[in-house]
């Protein structure tokens, strides 16, 4: 089969050395797909590999991951059968991987403070490998976390720079990594387990009895055994269990966890929030979409077949495809409750493609219209992603394309017209209604075709005291969001997530904050009466209690909200890692998950019970007044108005709302001053060489700023 591209310069056949060099690297990895895949020998030798190289047929690069990933451990199988199929299409395969860090691994430890910065440095790796060796396009192996959008805007920001000096387009297609099935854990763990609850509840201990059990209601991932170690810790401290018990308790869990033929996790976090976004921009392949186990010869023959379809159209290219399909993909990560981590990766790969775009522009594209909530995702009732996968495997629903489908049956704007890597548009792809609607699984359906209700996503918040931040709206019920919207709340201030967490699993925490000064028992007092429902929570009895019997009677009618900040964990501070331990412990706490919201400059995956409101701009180091609160402070939460402001203590307590009338940088000026000197002394942990340094912030990605520079094309709605 011969096939060219057409377009731009050919550095192969005007340059001998990459003709000499380069033969023998595709010998080698076809030469291995023999061996171990065991199939008839391809034919191939270097003189032919030459005279390919001359004629500039398609350069294509298997961009693989990390081994030590559970989403790559066998990339090298799936490579194989890739380089196999596009030698047999006339295309020249070679490859190369790029480091794939392990966000759940680098949980609650210095290296979530190299994850975000190793998005950044995947996208300059691809740049750099694909250019080093002149490589027309891409097979991506694409597994977890923030690796596939760190890759996909490599290319579209490749894509724009070789399109402006005239070479060809670049073109690439993804296979994403099928999903790790979730553990069990074993029957004589849970009744073990189940007998702590019950001695905790005998000994009075009915928090630990319950959360306990809350845990034990969980699909076993690697989530769960955070949940599990901040309610084991607690009973620890309490005289349950001993130290050797706990440790043997989470010895078991790790080890029934994760399924060995690895896979992304089947939770609905960034994994596959990534997962989605890959496959709602265009660029990821139906044949391997959603899959219960590593693709098979015939998956990825599919996908690489229709790879060679576009090679020659610019309207294929990844920056086209990524352009086409940035609404879709904003609505369809509204619609499935994608995880908060996307706000910065879907901006981030526009502004690498060259778009002028921000979190307000997401923000407009899912609110215009609304995007309705069209997935019923589960941990505890059986509905994680390996189950859908299973539901599209079986062929009673089609993935990506069902979504699309529903979303257009509810009347979303859609753009059917926009590109994909099957070499047609989703208009073309939806032609064939065979099993595509949701109504074909009848059974535990997380697909919907009736909304859950009709809103969902991610929502972004204003304040008297920064300029974004966003919280996901999705991951809390109606019910929740009714609790936590138009309330005040008490700040609790911790100055970065090493004291959050070690305060977090504190059995005297909330009885630290019930002694506050600020907290006199007119502040209390006007802090019932603002955050009561109605006649849910009625006032009489509370006026006769001392301060600190009144701080727990609201702790326990849910009249108390505890605003929890996290600060200085923003990109220049400390890399913007995510919240997820602090959030697992409150999720793992009875008494602080019915009263708090979780604020910080970081990031997060999912949501706590009150909310977790993330990214906040600008962040502590960089002035922002989220480094200036103080435990006792007062915020007005209001979810439903999108904001959440710094009150005035006094006029609060003599029953009024009034925002912070003060100028807090001036008033807390030393108080900042010695919070940021504290701040640079522990940004130091971190590796000179990978701090985050001249990026922007995150309502705009956190991309290297002179990527921002080049992005000064507008984007708008069709």
């Amino acid at each position: 089969m011969s096939i060219s591209v057409e377009r731009g310069t050919n550095p192969y056949r005007d340059n001998v050395q990459g003709e000499a060099n380069e033969p023998i690297t595709v010998a080698g990895l076809l030469d291995r797909a023999e061996q171990i895949l065991g199939i008839e020998p391809l034919g191939h030798n270097q003189g032919e590999i030459y005279d390919r190289l001359e004629a500039n047929a398609p350069r294509i690069a298997i961009i693989g991951g990390s081994q030590d990933h559970p989403a790559h451990i066998l990339d090298l199988e799936t490579a194989l059968r890739a380089a196999t199929r596009i030698w047999q299409q006339g295309g020249v395969p070679f490859m190369f991987s790029v480091p794939a860090m392990c966000d759940g691994t680098a949980q609650n430890n210095i290296g979530m403070s190299y994850s975000l910065q190793s998005r950044n440095a995947v996208s300059a790796i691809v740049v750099n490998q694909m250019e080093s060796h002149s490589y027309h396009g891409a097979f991506v192996l694409s597994g977890c976390d923030k690796t596939p959008l760190g890759i996909a805007a490599g290319l579209a920001h490749l894509d724009a720079t070789r399109q402006r000096r005239g070479d060809a387009p670049v073109f690439a297609s993804f296979c994403t990594s099928h999903v790790l099935r979730g553990g069990t854990i074993p029957p004589d763990v849970v009744a073990d387990l189940r007998e702590i609850a019950r001695e905790a509840e005998e000994q009075g201990l009915e928090d630990i009895a319950s959360d306990l059990r809350y845990a034990l209601a969980y699909i076993l991932q690697c989530t769960a055994n955070s949940t599990f170690q901040g309610v084991l810790t607690r009973a620890e401290q309490e005289g349950l269990i001993s130290l050797a018990q706990r440790k043997q308790f989470e010895r078991s869990l790790a080890i029934h966890t994760c399924h060995p033929a690895g896979g992304i996790c089947a939770f609905n976090g960034t994994g596959n929030s990534s997962r989605h976004a890959i496959s709602a921009l265009g660029l990821g392949h139906p044949a391997v979409e959603f899959l219960t186990q590593p693709p098979t010869t015939e998956d990825v023959n599919k996908a690489v077949d229709d790879l060679f379809t576009y090679v020659n159209k610019p309207d294929y290219s990844v920056g086209s495809i990524v352009r086409a399909n940035f609404a879709n993909v904003v609505r369809v990560h509204s619609a499935t409750g994608g995880s908060t981590n996307l706000m910065l990766h879907l901006v981030a790969a526009m502004i690498y493609a060259g778009f002028d775009v921000d979190v307000w522009t997401v923000e407009h594209i899912r609110t215009h219209p609304p995007v309705p909530d069209m997935f019923d995702y589960s941990l505890t009732e059986g509905r994680d992603i390996f189950e859908l996968a299973k539901q599209c495997r079986s062929g009673a629903i089609r993935g990506m394309e069902t979504i699309f489908y529903e979303l257009v049956r509810q009347g979303i704007p859609m753009d059917v017209d926009a590109p994909t890597v099957t070499g047609h548009t989703w208009a073309e792809r939806l032609l064939d209604t065979v099993n595509l609607s949701a109504a074909g699984v009848a059974d535990n359906p997380i697909v919907l075709t009736t909304p859950r209700r009709p809103f969902s996503g991610i929502d972004l918040l204003k304040s008297n005291v920064w300029e974004s931040a966003v919280v996901k709206i999705s991951g809390m019920t109606t019910d929740q969001l009714a609790d936590f919207d138009d309330k005040v709340g008490v700040v609790l201030f911790f100055e970065n997530e090493n004291e959050a967490n070690e305060g977090l699993l504190d059995i005297h925490l909330l009885e630290r904050l019930r002694t506050h000064p600020y907290l006199t028992w007119g502040v209390l007092m006007a802090l019932a009466s603002y955050n009561r429902y109605g006649d849910q929570a009625s006032l009489d009895g509370l006026s006769g209690l001392s301060r600190e019997d009144l701080f727990d009677q609201m702790i326990r009618l849910g009249l108390m909200k505890i605003a929890m900040i996290i600060s200085a964990q923003g990109p220049e501070a400390f890399g913007m890692p995510e919240m997820f331990t602090s959030m697992q412990h409150i999720n793992a706490n009875r008494e602080l998950r019915q009263v708090t919201v979780l604020i910080s400059d970081g990031r997060y995956s999912g949501v706590t019970y009150g909310a977790a409101i993330g990214h906040v701009t600008p962040e502590a180091l960089n002035g922002g007044a989220i480094g200036l609160l103080q435990t006792g402070d007062l915020l007005h939460i209001q979810l439903s108005d999108r904001r959440v402001d710094l009150i005035d203590p006094a006029a609060f307590e003599a029953g009024q709302i009034q925002l912070w009338s003060g100028a807090l940088a001036e008033d807390r000026k030393a108080l900042g001053l010695e919070r940021r000197e504290r701040i640079l002394a522990r940004r130091s942990q971190i590796a000179a060489s990978n701090r985050m340094m001249a990026v922007t912030d995150a309502s705009r990605g956190v991309v290297p700023l002179a990527v921002a520079e080049e992005a000064t094309q507008s984007f708008r709605l069709s």
